[in-house]
């Protein structure tokens, strides 16, 4: 075989092992599941995070070894080879970018300006099958919709049976016949598509479908649980977009679905959730680098069609980040400064052992998710010279200017959220009245899931374009348990009382919620406001009974989707109907 065949088949072999092992996980899901093993289903999540650098470091060594591989000269027919073992294969796109994380790793970088590596997609994705099909459909006009609908659950074939069927599809029925792409007209090519796999997340399986009639498609997702008395009960049918694309968002834990053809799953979901970018959507399954590579693919191409200039992101400035941001793409750039001014006492380490500490923890929605990358080289014209200054004066050793281009050597990438902040300053009254409600439900989302943000502040805090509050400044953020939670203690007399400096002992991991009113919000009407809110988070009793929880390894009641959908107990139930 020619050296470039056999670099090729070295390289496409480490790929499938990488994604035969990354299926596993998926595979293993349906049991852990059923036995409501969470902490397990957690672990192998976290797992998989790491599986695509091993096989890909895995991968380097072995081409290292091979003199071959490390002439630059061979790659471009490495890459036509590489090309003609993708035909017929299910996971092309993936398999593609694979191969450009070898690559890099073991050209030179000038592999950005030549034909080593897929800067596009060369094979197409469209119309790729599988063993099994992607999808199943199912015809209501024909059998009737409360059959169609236990037949959609029954066709899962999970062991655990739903502890209330009747409950369940009437709670169904009436959340389908209330919801407006289901009551048009039906179409002659009216029915329902339905993902063959499951998708699991912490302690919800969620099946994704969606509504076709005529050319409309409306995609929903049907919440399944463990019932308090056993058996599974249908807890909710996600169906507005906005929910949806909260539900499908990244800054959950990844789900665990098993998917042979990827491609054809996020054009499922994307045919009917346009607004949901690909590259969310195949990170949001755990196929994290598919949706760096998308990511990147997006920003070049919204580069060459636009021109406004990347520019200091709205906000207070960070001391620990120098954040960025191009006005018309809907993203941030943050870069580790290369020096902290005081009273920052961290180090380049420490913040990035904190963002991976976030990637690995269940972010409940309530954690933005990062893309984390090296060496991303721009167009040096498209930024201001006020942010090229503020560049050169903060983070030097992080960027490279040549010629044209300048080069990130470590950014993360985020969604750019609201600062909560800015947002409550800007807000009308009703505005306002939600982001406090959203900044302290927040916070207690984050204690439940042994989170403490560190630095509380609303600046820290961002405001989602569907209006949910995130945090997304971690240099600080550690786990709950770590923290000791004190009540002030009372001063012994009135020299005590007096003192501008504390007359009490303060440990490095004290923490006194009491004094969070004090610097939380610039106006004694938000204080007051959040006070009647959430006013327990100033107490040390509440943060000390969350430790409890999460040290008795008691799981939250925490749902990726408002309580004002979840079905209500029977006796409240809307009355069954004939099926129809």
């Amino acid at each position: 075989m020619a050296p470039a065949a056999q670099i090729a088949r070295t390289l496409l072999d480490g790929f499938d092992k990488h994604y035969r092992i990354f299926r596993v996980a998926s595979v293993a899901a349906p049991e852990l599941f059923r036995r409501q093993r969470w902490s397990e289903l957690r672990a192998a999540n976290r797992a998989r995070i790491d599986l695509y650098d091993l096989r890909v470091q895995e991968t380097v060594e072995l081409l290292k070894r091979d003199p071959e591989a490390r002439d630059e000269s061979l790659w471009p027919s490495i890459k036509q080879a590489y090309i003609g073992l993708l035909y017929g294969h299910r996971q092309p796109e993936l398999a593609e970018t694979f191969f450009n994380s070898v690559a890099t790793r073991v050209l030179h970088r000038t592999y950005h300006n030549n034909q080593n590596i897929f800067s596009r997609p060369a094979v197409a994705t469209e119309h790729i099958e599988g063993e099994q099909p992607t999808y199943r459909c199912y015809y209501p006009v024909s059998t009737g919709l409360r059959r169609c609908l236990l037949q959609i659950v029954r066709d899962f074939g999970l062991d655990v049976p739903l502890a209330h069927p009747r409950r369940c599809t009437r709670n169904l029925l009436h959340a389908l016949r209330s919801w407006e792409p289901a009551r048009r007209k039906r179409e002659p090519n009216f029915h329902i598509q339905v993902l063959s796999s499951l998708f699991y997340r912490s302690r919800g399986a969620y099946a994704l479908g969606r509504v076709v009639n005529g050319a409309r498609k409306a995609l929903f997702a049907i919440a399944l649980v463990h019932a308090p008395q056993g058996g599974l009960v249908v807890d909710a049918l996600v169906k507005e977009k906005e929910d949806l694309a909260n539900l499908l968002s990244v800054a959950h834990a990844y789900f665990l679905v098993d998917m042979e053809v990827p491609s054809s799953w996020i054009d499922f979901i994307h045919d009917a959730l346009p607004e949901k970018p690909k590259a969310e959507l195949y990170t949001a399954v755990g196929l994290e680098k598919q949706g760096k590579t998308l990511f990147f693919r997006d920003l070049h191409q919204h580069l060459k069609h636009s021109d406004d200039l990347f520019a200091l992101a709205p906000g207070a400035r960070g001391m620990v980040m120098l954040v960025f941001t191009l006005p018309s793409f809907p993203f941030v750039f943050k870069i580790i400064r290369d020096r902290f001014e005081p009273p920052k006492d961290t180090s380049r380490a420490h913040v990035m052992e904190k963002y991976r500490l976030v990637k690995m923890h269940e972010r409940i929605g309530r954690l933005a998710d990062t893309l984390e990358y090296a060496d991303i080289a721009l167009p040096r014209a498209r930024f201001e010279p006020g942010l090229l200054e503020e560049m050169r004066r903060l983070i030097p050793g992080s960027i490279e200017l040549t010629g044209a281009s300048l080069t990130l050597r470590h950014a993360y990438v985020e969604q750019r959220l609201t600062p909560l902040d800015l947002y409550l300053r800007e807000a009308d009254a009703l505005r306002r009245e939600h982001g406090l409600r959203e900044y302290g439900q927040a916070l207690r989302e984050l204690a439940a899931c042994n989170i403490f943000p560190g630095d509380i502040l609303p600046k820290n805090f961002g405001v989602s374009p569907y209006g949910r509050v995130l945090f997304y400044d971690y240099d600080e953020v550690c786990y709950l348990t770590e923290c000791n939670f004190r009540e002030m203690p009372s001063p012994r007399n009135e020299e005590d009382e007096l003192r501008a400096e504390t007359w009490y002992s303060v440990g490095p991991h004290d923490i006194f919620p009491e004094e969070f009113a004090t610097f939380l919000f610039p106006t004694s009407e938000e204080r007051a406001r959040f006070r009647e809110l959430h006013g327990e988070l100033f107490t040390a009793r509440f943060w000390l009974d969350a430790q409890s929880r999460v040290l008795e390894d008691i799981e939250p009641e925490l749902y990726p989707y408002p309580p004002s959908i979840r079905f209500e107990p029977p006796a409240l139930a809307p009355p069954l109907r004939a099926a129809g």
